[in-house]
């Protein structure tokens, strides 16, 4: 099938002169569900969703575009799934192949350019801005790319435009099979008229706030004052404000660029002290729920595991555990923060601070040991058998928002814990 081409103050076939950046999005579409027809053509045509059991407490981690027709979604509870679309093929996932299916996607970015910063199993930026790589114009590229992975026998939908907030929202116009393209200088006239929450970052409850002092669209939001958006985003007012506008500026670095970054963690001051261990745990494997998406969006997994703690008197302590391989799964730091609790806290004292914390990522010196309870994978890093299930959770925040899924734990803060990436925006320490 052909791709569609919506191309926002240019049409491709005049391709004229491109200058600035050009950052590119690619999505696959409905990617799980897409790879499940791939591989079984009877299934082709047909509603497929990809997820947890109906009859379990199961959620919807993608569904085919035939089933979306009954009002399938992703994140969707499969109970309710199943009661829209009762005709559907249901499969728990076969990972492995996605995975395998992902690597062929990005080694295509990869042929093109060497700037590509991959976000999840399947999506990822790229930059091939006039000059910095190769001379060819941006939209010719972008086309090709998109004809190379549907010659995979998977389609994706791209975004074009100058930065990484602009391609984002374009990847989004037009799916499946899309390609919408925002040429320099025609970014303020595509965001104006969009809602707030069609900018990645604006959840639900930011939403709320800016409908509440009358912002509802991006040109809005780029015209408020800080009177009005700062008792919503704080010190990253200026930065929202910017994206809206469209006037952010992105880097996308060289794949086999040195990563200086030498620790990655999360930490939170909570609104009232911490003292049952239920919370403090719950707490703590929240922020391990950060870091580990975190870790997973870097392509870094790491051996060294470190549990901060300040306490409501101004102590505090910190605590470090040294893993036999390294590994970005937070079910397993998680755990192993949870662990190191016991040594630095007793039941009934105040805590005000909690952070965790992943670091030591360079090669493993004594190369790979094994484990009781966590396999080694094929990057020679620990998982649990959860972590395909925090690969899944991390694609569905990034294209529904950090609130769209949540676990239980969550709960126990009235909210204030459920959206990992915005408190961790908000409190978290940069990586260092």
């Amino acid at each position: 099938m052909n791709t569609s081409e919506h191309t926002y103050g240019l049409a491709p076939e005049l391709f004229g002169s491109w200058n600035g950046p050009a950052i590119g999005l690619m999505d696959l579409d409905a990617f799980f569900a897409s790879v499940e027809q791939l591989d079984h053509p009877e299934w082709r045509g047909k509603p497929v969703i990809v997820g947890g059991s109906p009859e379990k407490r199961g959620v919807v981690s993608t569904c085919s575009y035939e089933a979306r027709v009954y009002g399938v979604r992703s994140a969707m509870s499969s109970a309710q799934a199943k009661r829209l679309c009762p005709e559907a093929i249901w499969t728990p996932g076969h990972f492995d192949r996605y995975r395998e299916m992902s690597a062929r996607v990005m080694a295509i970015l990869a042929d093109e350019t060497p700037f590509v910063d991959r976000v999840s199993i399947d999506e990822a930026f790229f930059d091939i801005s006039p000059g910095r790589f190769c001379d060819e114009h941006p939209i010719q590229i972008a086309q090709r790319i998109s004809q190379r992975v549907s010659s995979l026998g998977v389609t994706c939908s791209i975004g074009l435009g100058c930065n990484k907030t602009v391609a984002k929202i374009a990847s989004e116009r037009d799916k499946p099979r899309g390609l919408t393209i925002v040429t320099p200088g025609t970014e303020h006239g595509f965001l104006a008229p969009l809602p707030v929450r069609a900018m990645s970052g604006i959840g639900a409850a930011a939403e709320s706030a800016l409908t509440r002092v009358g912002i509802r669209t991006l040109g809005q939001l780029a015209e408020a004052s800080d009177g009005l958006l700062s008792p919503i985003f704080g010190i990253n007012t200026e930065l929202v404000r910017r994206r809206a506008a469209g006037l952010e500026v992105s880097e996308v670095r060289a794949i086999d660029a040195p990563d200086d970054v030498k620790s990655i963690s999360n930490e939170r001051t909570f609104a009232h002290d911490l003292t049952d261990p239920n919370d403090v745990k719950a707490a703590i494997q929240l922020l391990s729920e950060s870091v580990g998406a975190r870790l997973r969006r870097r392509g870094l997994a790491g051996r060294t595991v470190t549990l901060k703690l300040k306490y409501s008197f101004g102590e505090g302590r910190t605590i470090q555990r040294k893993l036999a391989h390294a590994t970005d799964d937070e079910n397993v730091f998680g755990a192993v923060a949870c662990d190191l609790l016991a040594s630095i806290w007793t039941e009934g004292m105040h805590i005000r601070l909690a952070g965790v914390g992943v670091s030591d990522f360079g090669p493993d010196p004594h190369g790979i040991q094994t484990d009781l309870f966590c396999a080694i994978d094929e990057r020679g890093a620990m998982a649990s058998d959860k972590r395909d299930l925090a690969v899944t959770l991390d694609a569905l925040r990034e294209r529904f928002g950090n609130d769209a899924v949540s676990f239980g734990r969550s709960t126990r803060f009235g909210g204030d814990l459920v959206d990992p990436a915005k408190f961790l925006t908000q409190h978290a320490p940069e990586d260092v």
